[in-house]
């Protein structure tokens, strides 16, 4: 990551204060690390953007854990992220008060954990495919420069109003795809969508996100989990290597047989017999004609 210290260190304002700086125009979901909202920049033309606050207790409890290791900050990550499907970071620093914030394009449309929820089928109905192209896209790219984003799930797919476009946000949690990065015991990220690896503290790598994202397309076709419960804390996610998914033909009978396959190959507890990367599930999902 020296490479790039200096370039992206470059991106970072000065101290900004955020509140003379940015007129808020709402608030939005918020994350588990982070306050949102939509503003306008007065400090460029009144451009609408998304501003997001980090928690500083929060934010240095996660980074402690990686102390000594030149973990680059999630700003520095985003501002390396170029691509249709994850959302553009203008840039990042830290407030007058100490805070760290990005500043984002604003996406106006609604996020897949609202689609889900509120079990919108007549909006997603025929979209669902292409939407899950564009995951898989944003997904294998950030791969691709070396990363592994580690909270995969509905909350973090933002999609344009008429769901043409989809993108992939939020890099708090995310860390480089190296040694030291990967080893055992780091258990963060959202625990309905956990790859048993994260949730057994073992040694992990790409295919963490790659089982995420897999349960992130199962409950995007099916408004259901593979695994029912009630329980939505961590120990939820020890079902995702003691009891077989159910598969999604028995919620959706009407899905193409390829799609199914795939999104089933890729949510795997054993990592070895899990889809290996994103370029091979795009690959069997190419000739997938119909959406669910």
């Amino acid at each position: 990551m020296g490479l790039f210290d200096n370039l992206f260190k470059k991106n970072a304002s000065k101290s900004v204060d955020i509140e003379a700086r940015f007129e808020r125009l709402r608030s939005a979901i918020s994350g588990t690390m982070s306050n949102f909202f939509v503003a306008k920049d007065r400090q460029n033309g009144n451009r609408i953007v998304g501003v997001k606050l980090c928690d500083s207790d929060k934010v240095d409890f996660f980074e402690s854990r990686f102390k000594g290791l030149n973990k680059p900050s999630e700003g520095e990550i985003a501002m390396q992220m170029t691509h249709p499907n994850i959302v553009h970071t203008y840039e990042y620093g830290t407030s007058t008060k100490g805070q760290q914030f990005l500043v984002m394009e604003y996406i106006d449309g609604p996020g897949l954990q609202l689609l889900i929820s509120e079990r919108q089928e007549a909006r997603l109905k025929g979209r669902r495919l292409e939407m899950i192209r564009q995951m898989a896209e944003s997904l294998a790219y950030v791969h691709r420069k070396e990363f592994i984003h580690r909270d995969i799930c509905p909350r973090n797919y933002m999609a344009t109003e008429d769901l043409s476009t989809v993108k992939l946000i939020d890099f708090g949690l995310t860390l480089p795809a190296t040694k030291v990065f990967m080893a055992p015991g780091n258990r963060t990220g959202t625990p309905l969508y956990m790859s048993p690896e994260i949730v057994r503290r073992r040694a992990t790598d790409h295919r963490v996100d790659i089982f995420s994202f897999a349960l992130t397309c199962y409950h995007l076709i099916t408004f259901e989990l593979p695994w029912q419960m009630s329980d939505t804390t961590g120990r939820a996610a020890l079902h995702h290597d003691t009891s077989p998914p159910k598969d999604i033909s028995e919620l959706c009978p009407t899905i193409d047989k390829g799609l199914a396959n795939a999104i089933m190959s890729a949510m795997h507890a054993n990592p070895e017999q899990r889809t290996q990367d994103m370029d091979t599930f795009l690959r069997q999902i190419r000739t997938v004609k119909n959406s669910p």
